[in-house]
Parts: C-alpha cells; sequence; structure tokens
C-alpha cells in the first residue's frame, strides 16, 4: 500500500530521537509536510539537514510554550513521541522528584501538545489523526519501571478519552506500544543478559525492535487507510504481551 499524505501538515515531537527521527523520515518520504519539535532548536539541526522538515522547538514540561507555538499552528496530524525515560526503580526505592518529572513529560507533555493542537484542527474543520507513542510498559508489568510505566498508563487513557471526545470532529486518535528498541539509551539496562535474556525468552519473536519498525505502523495509523481505526492500542512488541 503506498501513502501518500499530500503535503498534510504534521507534527512529530521527540523528533531528534531514536524513534522520532525515524518516523520523521517515514513521514518525510510519505510526502507528509513534517513539523519536527523537540526542547531546543540545536537538537533538530541533524534531522531538519537530512530531510527537509521544518522545526518547531518547545518543552514538553511548558504549557506557555506549548500553547505559543502551537496556538496558530496550522496542523492535521500529530505524533506525540517526545519522553524522558526516567530511572530503573522498584516502588519501594523510586525517586518522586524523578517520578514527577517523567509524569510531566510523558503524561503531561502528550496532554497538552493533545490540548492545544486539537483546538487548530478543529476550528479548520478538515478532521485529522493523532498517534501516541506509548509502551509495552502500559501493558504489562515490567519490573523497575514503576514511574515509565505509570506515565504511559496515563498516556493510554488520555488516548481514548480523546478519541471519544474528538471523534466527533472526523479527528481519529490511537497509540502504538513498542517493545525495547536497543538504543544506547536501553542498552545499559536492557543490554544486560541477566535482564534481556529472560525477556527474549517469553517474546514469540524472539528479538529487538527497530526503529523503522515502530515507525512504519505510525504512519500506518496517521494514513487514510486506518480511517476507521480509532481508540486502538497496538503493541509493536514481537508477541511479548499476548503470553
Amino acid at each position: 500500500m503506498t501513502i501518500d499524505f499530500e503535503q498534510r501538515p504534521i507534527l512529530v515531537t521527540g523528533a531528534a530521537g531514536g524513534i522520532g527521527s525515524a518516523i520523521v523520515r517515514h513521514l518525510v518520504a510519505a510526502n507528509a509536510d513534517v513539523i519536527a519539535s523537540n526542547r531546543t532548536a540545536e537538537s533538530l539541526e541533524e534531522i531538519s539537514s537530512t530531510t527537509g522538515c521544518r522545526t518547531l522547538p518547545f518543552d514538553l514540561t511548558s504549557e506557555d510554550e506549548i500553547a505559543s507555538a502551537l496556538g496558530d499552528l496550522d496542523v492535521w496530524g500529530v505524533v506525540n513521541c517526545g519522553g524522558f525515560g526516567g530511572e530503573i526503580a522498584t516502588p519501594m526505592e523510586t525517586d518522586i522528584d524523578v517520578f514527577d518529572k517523567v509524569m510531566a513529560v510523558n503524561a503531561r507533555g502528550t496532554l497538552l501538545v493533545t490540548k492545544y493542537a486539537s483546538r487548530t484542527m478543529i476550528r479548520r474543520e478538515r478532521g485529522g489523526a493523532v498517534v501516541n507513542v506509548s509502551s509495552q510498559a502500559s501493558l504489562v508489568a515490567l519490573a523497575n519501571h514503576v514511574s515509565y510505566g505509570s506515565s504511559k498508563a496515563a498516556v493510554d487513557n488520555i488516548t481514548r478519552v480523546s478519541a471519544l471526545e474528538l471523534g466527533r470532529y472526523g479527528i481519529r486518535v490511537n497509540s502504538v506500544h513498542p517493545t525495547v528498541v536497543m538504543t544506547e539509551m536501553s542498552e545499559f539496562y536492557w543490554g544486560r543478559p541477566e535482564i534481556g535474556e529472560p525477556f527474549l525468552a517469553q517474546m514469540p519473536l524472539g528479538r529487538w525492535a527497530t526503529q523503522d519498525e515502530i515507525a512504519a505502523p505510525v504512519v500506518f495509523l496517521l494514513s487514510d487507510g486506518a480511517s476507521m481505526i480509532s481508540g486502538a492500542h497496538l503493541p509493536i512488541d514481537g508477541g511479548f504481551t499476548a503470553t
């Protein structure tokens, strides 16, 4: 299936990260007018220079910055990919300040972007689509992921309620739930044999995901091929949550 967004403007947060930048590249290849966002302009220079996308830096923890950036922005689609991993800790050991930051970036940031972007989408009366990048950590309990998993569970509820509220305007809202993508950030924990090997042993496909394997389903959910899909939570986890 060939996807052509016909230059519809799509905002991608967390666009400087591994998954975010892959989503930008896939959307540009599908003829979207991509607006890449991250916290700083400097962090977006590489993805902008390699894809030709537009850039729009703002801090996901600042409602003022988000409101200013998105207030008059012409946007048809949104990918909420910006996130913060927080810490590896049990509920007994977690640092509440870190928990608060994870919630502020992952859950509150997703809600704020949805809040201001959807206002423009409603005003322009063209419908649209939102995809929130959640995690398998919101679907099953993962050891030492109390902060991250909780924040992504909140994202899931934001997805469901937004799908309910925005459907009347022709705006679809879905989420994807990736398994581990073995980036440098993931390597320090999931790369440990005593952690990674038992995890992969439970996964039917038995391997880590790639960034492109996350980006492709995101693009599909944004596309007209998914025009009757809203409020869905799509695991991209090699079957892990099916076991």
